[in-house]
């Protein structure tokens, strides 16, 4: 393989639909070995295959970013087959959006979890190959809701913390040359985004319009826009950029 990711490995975390997928696809198609890890099986076989079948050499494996045991053995396993871990794009998470007054402790916990517990996780496995090859790329995909959002204190919580995280990361990590900087998508069109038309009401179409009157550059997000971010960050040349957050909004914020 090719491209500037070629001999890297690319280990994605919730990486076979949505932005995950298309993360995992921009680093496939430029080179990268790429190892994801899903809860869903279905999407994560179909994933699998589709990658397999373009000639990208792909690890999958059902795994939950909450289970330490799971993350680590999957990371050992993508290790095992491909050499190391060079990048780490902690993407996987879920929304469970309601007012204060209405949330849960499931729902705050859930989001709580997958985010931070999960990242932290997978964080913490992979620098141990980063480090002893004095490189490495983690990449969190945070988002605008880390500024505020109503209905989404759960979600907007975990989203700051995530960059944190980051740039903790990028100081204590630094000197065995890896960085730490985190994507925040504003509107993209997914399935979770969908998932939020739903839950207000609205069509997806009706959503879509409603925040494109709000974006400056007057269109919707698409996953290749994060994954063109996230190739950014993971790039070689890139060393001297860590620790910082890069809104992908299509403008200041959404």
């Amino acid at each position: 393989m090719t491209g500037r990711f070629a001999g890297r490995t690319a280990f994605v975390t919730g990486g076979s639909r949505g932005i995950g997928k298309q993360i995992v696809e921009q680093f496939a198609s430029e080179g990268a070995n790429v190892a994801i890890i899903d809860i869903n099986e279905e999407a994560l076989n179909q994933t699998e295959a589709e990658l397999s079948e373009k000639g990208y050499p792909v690890f999958a494996k059902l795994a939950s970013v909450t289970d330490c045991g799971e993350i680590e053995a999957a990371m050992q396993e993508a290790a095992d087959r491909f050499g190391t871990i060079d990048i780490l794009v902690n993407n996987a998470g879920v929304i469970r959006d309601n007012m204060l007054f209405k949330m849960t402790d499931e729902d705050w916990m859930m989001v709580i979890d997958v985010h931070l517990k999960g990242a932290f996780f997978a964080s913490r496995a992979a620098q141990k190959y980063m480090v002893k090859n004095h490189y490495g790329r983690i990449i969190n995909i945070s988002s605008t809701s880390a500024l505020g959002n109503r209905g989404q204190a759960n979600y907007s919580t975990a989203k700051a913390g995530l960059q944190g995280f980051t740039k903790t990361l990028s100081i204590e990590l630094g000197k065995y040359g890896i960085t730490a900087n985190a994507v925040a998508p504003g509107f993209i069109e997914t399935d979770m985004t969908k998932a939020t038309a739903e839950r207000i009401g609205l069509t997806f179409e009706e959503l879509i319009k409603a925040n494109v009157n709000k974006i400056p550059a007057a269109r919707s997000g698409k996953p290749e826009d994060i994954a063109n971010a996230v190739a950014f960050f993971a790039d070689e040349r890139s060393s001297f950029v860590s620790g910082q957050v890069l809104y992908v909004a299509g403008g200041p914020r959404n």
